[in-house]
């Protein structure tokens, strides 16, 4: 007699959310349980930045498992739970309360924690770090009778932060130490058309700037100090400077951690019975270990984890991506950028759609574009099944990309 699996998932992102679901729908009889730190069901997290801040939706309106929750997929959901030890001898998780969940196989999809500034701490009057619903209810509730903001971080969450702000009226102003917006993310052409978004609907960018220093005024406000010796007084601060894993739990067990919970192509850990997902872990990448940080990986890795959970041996292969909303741009990244590639192609589409794209051999490794959603569709299917393509081909937009579906490879 086969004795049933019991799963226990750790996190309530969308790798935990869709590790849970998978593993429930690999195998029926396994009981699965979602331990969640949050007080509500699992909800999506990009709408925080944009629809949550602008009073358009909230949380609920979006939870990650559907309308009926993880309850209509069979998964159990513990909130408002933190975990706090891994007891993997016993084969249990070990809550704040004391409480133990014993498991045959665990997910760890713990994702990432916020990367604080010593002198703009996490909890301090008017100082905002966004990452969770209840961030960004306050955001906005504070928004609504502030003058100025300044964002410290140019990224795609301080970005979007200062394009909500700035679509509600408010004087935003950014801080970025880097010669140009997104810098990890895209090419200078794309970075300096989102810059000129930004500069059109009137948020100042200060480039090259460091943070050097913050004090509380009287009134309440905050006086920042930068590296050009400028004072800029703020209503709010919304501090975007990235995120680092939240591998704690993992490396305080014992396994294997390296700036991340590191796993091989089966989201394996170092501990047979353990797998990780999402943004946690580092993973075999097409260049070697790799950290991502976005929405599509977590799902795609969560449901392999899931799966391998429940006895199957699949191996995460999929093709990362990313999407930011800033006013009139939709920006998406699909692929994984190679550190040299060998050949770049621009292609100009209708109005303001256009894709940068980055060439291995004939093959796209990596693609970025604003407001060209199905052509970035078929670029990802054009990755994904590593056809070869013509570059000459590429940058006509009188050739439609889904002519190339076609070749045989």
């Amino acid at each position: 007699m086969t004795v049933p699996r019991n799963i226990v998932v750790i996190g309530g992102g969308p790798a935990g959310v869709f590790a849970a679901i998978e593993a429930k729908r690999r195998d029926p009889q396994t009981a699965v349980t979602l331990i969640s730190d949050e007080p509500s069901e699992p909800y999506e997290r990009p709408p925080l930045s944009k629809a949550v801040l602008l009073g358009k939706a909230s949380a609920a309106d979006a939870p990650i498992a559907g309308p009926k929750g993880l309850a209509g997929h069979g998964v159990s959901l513990e909130c408002d739970t933190r975990c706090t030890a891994i007891d993997r001898a016993a084969g249990e998780v070990i809550t704040a309360s004391g409480r133990r969940f014993p498991y045959t196989a665990l997910v760890i999809a713990t994702g990432s924690v916020v990367r604080q500034i010593p002198v703009l701490p996490l909890g301090a009057p008017r100082v905002h770090y966004l990452r969770t619903e209840a961030h960004a209810v306050a955001l906005a509730r504070e928004l609504k009778a502030a003058q100025h903001l300044a964002v410290v971080g140019g990224g795609l969450i301080g970005l979007e932060v200062a394009a909500s702000a700035a679509e509600l009226g408010v004087k935003v102003t950014v801080i970025e130490l880097l010669p140009r917006v997104l810098a990890r993310v895209c090419d200078e052409d794309t970075s300096a058309r989102v810059h000129d978004a930004h500069r059109r609907h009137g948020v100042d960018i200060r480039l090259n700037t460091a943070l050097a220093g913050a004090l509380p005024e009287p009134d309440g406000r905050i006086a920042l100090k930068t590296s050009a010796d400028e004072i800029l007084i703020a209503d709010l601060v919304v501090v975007g400077a990235g995120a680092t894993p939240d591998d704690r739990l993992a490396a305080a067990a014992g396994l294997r951690t390296d700036n991340g919970i590191v796993v091989d192509a089966q989201c394996r850990t170092s501990d047979p019975k353990i797998f990780a997902a999402g943004d946690v872990v580092r993973f075999p990448g097409p260049h070697g270990l790799v950290r991502q940080e976005d929405w599509r990986h977590a799902q795609d890795q969560g449901a392999i984890a899931g799966r391998n959970a429940a006895g199957a041996n699949d191996e995460y292969r999929s093709v990362p991506s990313f999407w930011s909303e800033q006013f009139d741009l939709y920006i998406q990244g699909v692929g994984s950028p190679p550190a040299k590639p060998d050949r770049r192609v621009r292609r100009q589409g209708a109005g303001t759609s256009q894709i940068s794209l980055e060439l291995i051999g004939p093959h796209i490794a990596y693609a970025l574009g604003t407001n060209a959603q199905r052509d970035i569709a078929t670029v990802r299917r054009l990755i994904e099944r590593r056809i070869a393509v013509d570059p000459a081909a590429l940058a006509d937009p009188t050739i439609p990309l889904a002519e190339m579906l076609k070749v045989k490879t």
